[in-house]
């Protein structure tokens, strides 16, 4: 089949095309999906560079957030037919784990993120547990369908069940411009927030506004927290969604309202960040760190997602021989939205 792997962990010339990789083997309780479409998150860059505590085997095949069809089921398996059109749930867990029992299953003792610790959708087929195969939103084409999963997760996660964010409250969105910051924008506008959104260009702040951000802020100007404070006359928001880590952090924390809440998934500018403890404790501050999310939420998001309210952002599509062109793109961060490897 064609893929695109890393053999080791480095820098974007580390992608390689290949066209003649084994397929994968369906076993007890798996199905084979043709892989359509393949998202792009900065976890696959992470994982490019090498995470020693993922311990990612190589040779290695990179992609979390993939849509595609059925094209062979495993015994067992009585949920899934082949021909049915897909998105992958990104997380592969125990089920036995005192984690998984209790519906936390993206935090399972031995778990697996699909293209990071196993291998991924860059590639014609993949395989996984049938449990991960929810059907494909019937609006969306291969390449938004493949757009939604792990942003949308990860938003809702957040914004949703860490947050509980609340109509009318005041939201924080750094880097809405980012798939996880358009997803967030959307469904804190679907809560009934008042959302100010921050990005590092005006022609990404028009969009961040399109997509229903009350307010937007250049956080690329070094007084950017000044007009958050301004915006909400002083008092602060109430939740701060962010996933940039060091070079905002302290500024996020003390822009938290009395009883406000941080919920945080990334680390993008650095993972060492230095805050003042006396807000946290005097203002009864809460700091959420958050991981992926569950498949119940995910199985939640769906409904919402094919009734049009909410919609996964493409900024452009790929042909999967050009991953290294897409991964240039990625960490540029001239983009807004989700950048897409067609696979078909």
């Amino acid at each position: 089949m064609r893929a695109v792997r890393i053999h080791e962990f480095g820098g974007i010339d580390k992608l390689v095309y290949e066209e003649n990789v084994p397929e994968p083997t369906v076993g007890m309780g798996e199905v084979k999906v043709r892989v359509r479409a393949c998202a792009l998150n900065h976890l696959d860059i992470w994982v490019r560079n090498g995470i020693p505590a993922y311990k990612t085997p190589l040779p290695h095949i990179l992609g979390s957030d993939i849509a595609g069809e059925v094209v062979e089921v495993g015994e067992g398996v009585r949920t899934v037919s082949v021909g049915d059109a897909v998105v992958l749930y990104p997380v592969i867990s125990c089920g036995k784990c005192r984690y998984c029992k209790t519906g936390r299953e993206n935090l399972c003792q031995t778990v697996q993120v699909i293209g990071a610790h196993r291998a991924g959708g860059y590639a014609e087929y993949i395989v996984v547990p049938a449990r991960n195969v929810l059907p494909k939103p019937t609006n969306l084409s291969f390449e938004e369908a493949a757009a939604f999963p792990l942003v949308f997760l990860t938003a809702w996660h957040m914004l949703m069940t860490k947050a509980q964010l609340q109509p009318g409250e005041w939201v924080l969105i750094m880097g809405g411009s980012s798939g996880v910051g358009s997803a967030a924008i959307q469904i804190a506008k679907m809560r009934g927030a008042l959302v100010i959104a921050t990005a590092g260009s005006e022609a990404k702040l028009e969009r961040c506004r399109a997509l229903g951000a009350d307010f937007t802020v250049n956080h690329t100007e070094p007084e950017w927290h000044k007009q958050v404070r301004e915006i909400t006359e002083g008092e602060g928001v109430d939740v701060v969604f962010e996933h940039i880590g060091q070079a905002v952090f302290d500024a996020c924390v003390r822009l938290l309202a009395k009883g406000g809440r941080l919920v945080t998934c990334g680390a993008t500018t650095g993972a060492e960040a230095t805050f003042d403890i006396r807000y946290v404790f005097s203002r009864e501050l809460a700091i959420h760190g958050t991981y992926i999310g569950t498949r119940a939420e995910l199985e939640h998001i769906l409904p919402h997602i094919t009734a049009g309210k909410l919609r996964p952002i493409v900024d452009s599509v790929f042909d999967l021989s050009e991953a290294r062109a897409a991964h240039e793109k990625l960490e540029s961060r001239d983009f807004f939205g989700k950048m897409v490897l067609r696979v078909s």
